[in-house]
């Protein structure tokens, strides 16, 4: 894996088992911002366009970007952050409704709707309100498929959980800790954590960017264990040395269990990355050292199960093959949705807009240097 530094990709929010959750609110915080601009206006009016060409803009000025992706359309943005300046360019339409906090002093609005021929939009009326309706049940029903998979996850969880030696996970966080903070005292101020998803439940699959989330960190803990093997334990007794040290941390979430089940952690300021590898993202780190905790599990009790465990396999897969078909189902509507706006928009206009906003952001430049 080549190490990269200034680009990042990430999802601020995804579809999961508890429908779209949001961690938007992690992008950037109010007390931090310089600026967040919330786009508004409806499908096909170039928000992910207008965000991506802000990136390019900013990339080509060697700043570093962080390119915030939809979970419904992997390949088009819900975000922008421009970390240095601390400016983010935001999607705020549904399902992930994004309103100015602190109008003004904070964050604004820039309305794409603004720039369409409005009349031309209501003659398609009738039609919009159809997809609309026929795109909001196929994401329930994709989110009930999800929801049921869960289920089947919590089983074969649990049946792991009765053939692991749960030692294990102090035994190994104890090493880590030991190792990675041996230089860190423990800190009258508690590190912040920033929660975001590295990969995400889409049309196309399974996407993830972890090759973004370890970024250019010195080191690297792989950490493999199957479902129960307390993975997530184990991240979250390290995250909580790094706050309780003043560090703060980028924790990544599962879309399976996006309150609880921490799959990644990034402790910047030390440089360490520590990914958790499984069927659904295994990233190749070179000189990346490994957390095994399969070698806690007791297989003579856990083939007990061997059936059980086959049949949950099978129907969890299945329920999840079947949500991304669904969503895959939604975006193919959705889509649809956009050519009734499209033909109605002055794109030209809003390229205006764009740069009349990067001009703004430019400003924000030197705002920020007289701060510091």
């Amino acid at each position: 894996m080549e190490k990269t530094c200034k680009i990042r990709h990430l999802f601020p929010g995804g579809n999961t088992t508890q429908g779209f959750f949001s961690y938007y609110d992690n992008i950037l915080s109010q007390e931090e911002a310089t600026r967040i601009i919330c786009l508004k206006g409806g499908p096909g009016v170039g928000k992910s366009t207008y965000m991506k060409r802000i990136g390019k803009a900013m990339e080509e000025k060697n700043y570093s970007v962080e390119y915030l992706h939809c979970s419904s359309d992997p390949d088009s943005l819900d975000g922008v952050l421009i970390p240095a300046i601390k400016v983010a360019i935001v999607d705020g339409t549904s399902p992930h409704v994004v309103d100015p906090k602190n109008p003004g002093a904070v964050d604004y609005i820039i309305n794409l709707g603004e720039y369409w021929d409005e009349k031309g939009i209501r003659k398609n009326r009738k039609q919009i309100l159809q997809v609309n309706s026929a795109v909001s049940k196929l994401f329930k029903r994709a989110y009930k498929y999800l929801a049921a998979a869960k289920n089947l996850y919590n089983d074969i969880l649990l049946i792991h959980q009765d053939a692991v030696n749960k030692s294990g996970v102090y035994i190994e966080a104890d090493k880590v800790i030991t190792k990675v903070f041996k230089d860190v005292a423990v800190s009258e101020k508690v590190g912040e954590i920033r929660k975001l998803f590295a990969s995400a439940i889409t049309p196309k699959g399974f996407v993830n960017h972890l090759d973004s989330v370890v970024g250019c960190n010195d080191k690297v803990y792989r950490i493999i264990g199957e479902p129960g093997t307390y993975t997530s334990k184990l991240l979250h007794l390290i995250m909580e040395e790094a706050m309780k040290r003043g560090l703060d941390v980028e924790a990544f979430y599962c879309p399976i269990d996006p309150v609880n089940k921490l799959e990644h952690l990034i402790i910047k300021e030390l440089g360490v990355a520590f990914i958790t590898t499984n069927d659904f993202h295994n990233l190749d780190v070179v000189n990346s050292k490994i957390i095994d905790m399969n070698k806690y599990i007791d297989y003579t009790i856990l083939n007990q199960y061997f059936d059980v465990l086959q049949y949950d396999y099978r129907l969890y897969k299945e329920l999840l093959d079947t949500a991304v078909k669904t969503i895959h189902d939604a975006k193919k509507s959705h889509d649809y949705l956009e050519t009734l706006y499209v033909p109605h928009m002055d794109f030209d206009k809003v390229k205006e807009n764009e740069k009349n906003t990067l001009n703004k952001i430019l400003e924000y430049i030197q705002e920020v240097n007289v701060k510091s």
